[in-house]
């Protein structure tokens, strides 16, 4: 198959209308070609004239571990251009920034999530083209995650750089989709055109969603493997929690747990509670010690969440509920344990964290309530889910 910046690459008619013209790249370090030279090497390579260069979270190199830490601007190396960060002193690119492109590409392997920054960046790109007329073009990758959809509707009013728009956790389109949607939801005027894949089958397996003859590259720091980006939609809760998600290992946002868990017990009490919600999946119980981030240098008994292996079903692996129930076996184990991490989450500083991710208070709200159980999510993500696969279907490309 054929990623958007290779057919871009393969076909001179496709890159006819960026001749003339100042091209802006937007990438990190996944934004490579079938070869795995970076997209802005062949873009220079090809004589279209690279003007400028964006960073989203983590920098167009990747060299930043955590939220909240930011980029700085620089001038390309290599080629003596500005790179503009966009998880910086700004997150919206700024007119100065704007006045040194006619057209920016965006290259950005996503993971599917919407808590995924790389989605909310995509949406500030094109509001600022709208306003400052400028083309946007979105050299579409996979979605590893593939199309099915799960969790809530984030909530009017609860908008931040982790949550766009009214869509669930786990969206199911890739970014030159998601794009095409945004302009429709926010009714923006922009001048804007999608280099779509060839050959990408989300369905299909063993990849659903992820071609296995590509090699994966971390697109952020702890974006370690297809594994995680199957399972994000549901461990990324855990940034909101005072249990690891694994940062500080080498398989970091797989996992969860704390020095002051038992593992086998939280399992088990998950087995209990909602079997069918385990389903597609495997849980093993870990032992694991972060190097850093939380809990560091302290074992910890852990849960692995393996989305992977002969015992992997696409269809009925559910991982915001799986991490969900997580959360409600220990509060039913413990209920007094101190879950929620209370600490300022993506620039957002009155609202606890757990729910700034779920863009909404309705899991915190049923994982703390004693007599909830699993039908009780079920009765209000469900509703969430089927509006957004009828939301979505005007814009897949695939």
């Amino acid at each position: 198959m054929k990623f958007g910046i290779d057919r871009l690459l393969a076909d001179p008619e496709l890159r006819k209308p960026l001749e003339g013209k100042r091209v802006a790249l937007l990438a990190h370090p996944a934004s490579v070609t079938a070869h795995l030279t970076h997209s802005l090497d062949a873009l220079v390579a090809t004589g279209l004239n690279v003007s400028a260069v964006f960073g989203p979270q983590h920098g167009v190199r990747g060299d930043l571990q955590d939220n909240m830490m930011e980029s700085p601007d620089y001038t390309d190396p290599t080629y003596g251009m500005p790179v503009f960060s966009l998880y910086g002193e700004v997150r919206r690119p700024t007119g100065q920034s704007m006045g040194t492109f006619d057209v920016i590409l965006i290259d950005l392997q996503d993971v599917g999530c919407r808590i995924y920054t790389f989605v909310t960046t995509l949406l500030y790109v094109l509001e600022a083209a709208a306003q400052h007329e400028k083309q946007v073009w979105v050299l579409d990758r996979p979605n590893p995650a593939g199309r099915p959809v799960e969790g809530l509707t984030l909530l009017p009013g609860w908008e931040s750089f982790v949550g766009a728009g009214p869509m669930p956790m786990r969206h199911g389109m890739t970014l030159g989709e998601m794009g095409s949607w945004f302009i429709h939801h926010f009714g923006l005027d922009v001048d804007y055109t999608v280099i779509g894949m060839e050959g990408w089958q989300p369905e299909t397996g063993p990849g659903f969603g992820w071609p296995p003859e590509r090699p994966w590259i971390n697109p952020s720091p702890n974006a370690a493997n297809v594994n995680m980006a199957r399972a994000y939609a549901g461990t990324v809760m855990l940034e909101g929690t005072n249990l690891s998600e694994g940062r500080g290992t080498t398989r970091p946002l797989e996992l969860f747990g704390a020095p002051d868990v038992d593992s086998r017990a939280i399992i088990a009490e998950m087995r209990r509670l909602a079997p069918d919600w385990l389903s597609g999946c495997t849980l093993r119980d870990i032992w694991f010690q972060p190097t850093f981030h939380k809990h560091v240098g302290q074992l910890c008994s852990g849960v692995f969440i393996h989305a992977e292996g002969p015992q992997y079903d696409h269809e009925a692996f559910r991982p915001w509920r799986v991490q969900a129930l997580g959360f409600k076996a220990i509060r039913t184990l413990r209920p007094s344990y101190d879950l929620w991490r209370d600490f300022p989450y993506e620039y957002v500083f009155d609202k606890l964290a757990i729910d700034v991710i779920n863009g909404g208070p309705g899991l915190r709200e049923w994982v703390d309530d004693a007599g909830a159980k699993a039908s009780d999510l079920d009765t209000i993500t469900l509703p969430d889910e089927a509006a957004w696969i009828e939301a979505r279907r005007p814009f897949l490309l695939y």
